[in-house]
């Protein structure tokens, strides 16, 4: 429940600045959704009780179709770690309306050069992924569930973890690499590639991905330079749809801001440059292109429902 010294969280508000930016072609929504830290504030808790608690079962299951009340889209973090189902597909669309996107990470089986040696990893740990960058099997196991829900998706996020020096001899055989790999992508869909080296941001890269129509998700991310940089680069809007991700803080690691944020209820500390750059890309310009999907992260700041409500309030505020 919200704390009593807490402002109330501007629900109704956020809606309306939300799907006024929707109806524009502009989708801002946060990186996943499942977090009960936001009870009380973008979710009702009595929706979620059994026998007078609140079940997190219950809650996980079903929350999905309140975010949808407030926004218009999501990015799907898991499936990062597990191609999508029919099943796990039909079950998220039923909690959404026609007109919220679904954005999705495209699964590491595709986009992991060498897999981390952790444990979840098992026997592949450590070993290069014989999967990377196959695009027949993306094709068959990632699109085939996803095509009858093509119309609500939003872009697709080919995410490449940092590469490091035994992993290729030069960062230009990457590019050479992901070039040969989206000339085999089918076309009709919105993808996007999100690097963490800033080595790759470099025409070579912007140029391959412009060639294929894909764009560049603009990221904040500790090792990445900031998105306001990013932006001002040139060549790096590079389709005729955008994609930005707000993660994390530059010079911040994702377990750092995990210690200093949970449970994410509130703004614990504004990331001003994040915010302008935000602000930039939910601005109308010449530059920019009609169809974009924004995602802010809890560990950007500490709260994102309340990050975006503080960029999209006061950008309507001052609109004509």
């Amino acid at each position: 429940m919200n704390d009593l010294l807490s402002p109330p969280f501007p629900r109704e508000e956020l809606k309306a600045a939300v799907a006024t930016l929707a109806r524009e072609g502009i989708f801002i929504g946060t990186s996943s959704w499942k977090y009960e830290g936001w009870l009380g504030q973008l979710y009702t808790p009595e929706r979620y009780l059994t026998r007078g608690r609140v079940s997190r079962a219950k809650f996980e299951k079903t929350c999905l179709a309140e975010y949808a009340e407030v926004f218009k889209t999501v990015c799907l973090d898991g499936g990062f770690y597990q191609f999508p189902t029919a099943r796990m597909l039909d079950a998220i669309f039923a909690q959404t309306p026609d007109d919220f996107r679904l954005t999705l990470k495209v699964t590491e089986d595709i986009t992991v050069r060498r897999f981390p040696s952790l444990p979840r990893y098992g026997k592949r740990a450590g070993l290069l992924n014989e999967h990377f960058l196959d695009a027949d099997l993306f094709t068959a196991s990632f699109l085939g569930p996803l095509e009858p829900w093509r119309a609500r998706t939003g872009t697709l996020i080919f995410e490449f973890s940092t590469f490091h020096e035994d992993d290729w001899a030069r960062l230009s055989e990457f590019v050479d690499a992901l070039d040969a790999f989206l000339a085999r992508l089918p076309k009709g869909w919105d993808y996007a590639v999100e690097v963490r080296n800033r080595g790759l941001l470099r025409a070579e890269y912007f140029e391959v991905l412009r060639r294929h129509g894909v764009a560049h998700t603009f990221n904040s991310w500790s090792r990445m330079p900031p998105v306001s940089e990013q932006l001002a680069l040139e060549g790096s809007f590079t389709a005729d749809h955008t994609a930005a991700r707000f993660l994390l803080k530059p010079g911040r690691t994702y377990e750092q801001a995990v210690e200093k944020f949970q449970p994410y209820r509130e703004v614990q500390e504004p990331c001003e440059e994040a915010r302008e750059a935000m602000a930039r890309l939910l601005t109308p310009t010449p530059r920019q292109t009609r169809r974009r999907y924004i995602y802010v992260n809890n560990r950007l700041e500490g709260s994102s429902p309340w990050t975006i409500y503080a960029v999209v309030s006061g950008l309507l505020k001052r609109s004509p």
